[in-house]
């Protein structure tokens, strides 16, 4: 049987359904456990962070909106992370782990090898926070690191603390989502945003809703965007100061960089599968071959 997923939100959980929980855990019968915004006691928290320690199958872990709500919780999950292997998606968003939480919870963290997403949104992080996240966003070739990282509502962060996420983001080789919406970024950090973006490889989404920046920001991001070969692909603007015009422009830009990129996969694959197809490197024009029955060998593939 495939694992399932238990999903319960905002309710109290009675002592018998956590034993259900983590007889389900424990069984590898899980993939998905969201336990949002519920109320547990102390030792059925424990309870539940054993189970996962022990779960081979738990793949995401939602305990959004305040259910590691101290520093003992912190740590039990600490411990669970330590010994699971098979989570790739935490979700912590609402928790008030404030930096002396999540120092306690990064060296779990940094050495999970299944880790790929992290939602740290609304955690009351400082810069000393955010020091330790960019340790999650190893420098090329380093070793493995996050692919979705959320930093939403965080506004104890100083410009000195995203100027060095900047960098990190800037160096990463596997970052493709940022979630930094509702943070009080201001014009300042997003040009230390857009250097990162225009240097990283492989970030695609940048969620800036609702940060402070006006049309300066959009204006560079423009610029980066229509002079720079970038992966991003979806760039979230609204709740800004900034006109409907240069969004548009912005919007405009992606649209077309993705549609390019969607034409050349076509061809690159339709190379793979068809041998007969070459490609003319001084004209740059397809050359199609045919078996001599007439019949192009030319498919469209679609991604």
């Amino acid at each position: 049987m495939l694992p399932g997923s238990i999903q319960i939100s905002g309710e109290t959980l009675s002592g018998a359904e956590i034993r259900d929980i983590c007889e389900s855990l424990r069984e590898n019968s899980v993939r998905l456990l969201s336990l949002r915004g519920c109320q547990l006691s102390e030792r059925d928290f424990g309870h539940v962070c054993r189970g996962a320690a022990e779960s081979r199958s738990l793949a995401q872990l939602n305990l959004n909106l305040g259910i590691v709500s101290n520093i003992n919780r912190v740590k039990q999950l600490a411990e669970a992370l330590k010994t699971n292997r098979s989570v790739q998606s935490l979700f912590l968003h609402g928790s008030p782990l404030t930096d002396a939480g999540l120092a306690l919870l990064n060296p779990a963290l940094s050495i999970h090898p299944s880790l790929v997403a992290l939602d740290l949104g609304d955690c009351m992080l400082g810069d000393e926070g955010i020091n330790l996240i960019c340790g999650l966003l190893p420098p090329d070739g380093a070793k493995s690191g996050l692919k979705e990282l959320t930093l939403s509502a965080n506004p104890g962060v100083t410009s000195k603390g995203w100027g060095r996420l900047a960098i990190a983001v800037a160096h990463s080789s596997q970052l493709r989502v940022l979630n930094l919406d509702y943070n009080p970024l201001g014009d300042q950090v997003a040009g230390m945003l857009a250097v990162a973006v225009a240097s990283s490889r492989t970030l695609e989404v940048l969620d800036l809703e609702g940060t402070g920046l006006t049309n300066q920001s959009a204006q560079t991001l423009l610029d980066m965007v229509e002079n720079y070969p970038t992966a991003l692909r979806t760039l979230i603007l609204a709740e800004n100061n900034i006109s409907p015009e240069l969004q548009q422009q912005i919007s405009d830009l992606l649209s077309e960089g993705e549609e390019e990129e969607e034409t050349e996969a076509r061809e690159v694959t339709a190379r793979e599968k068809n041998p007969w197809i070459c490609q003319n490197n001084s004209s740059s024009q397809m050359v199609l071959m045919t078996s001599g029955l007439g019949d192009s060998l030319l498919a469209e593939t679609e991604m």
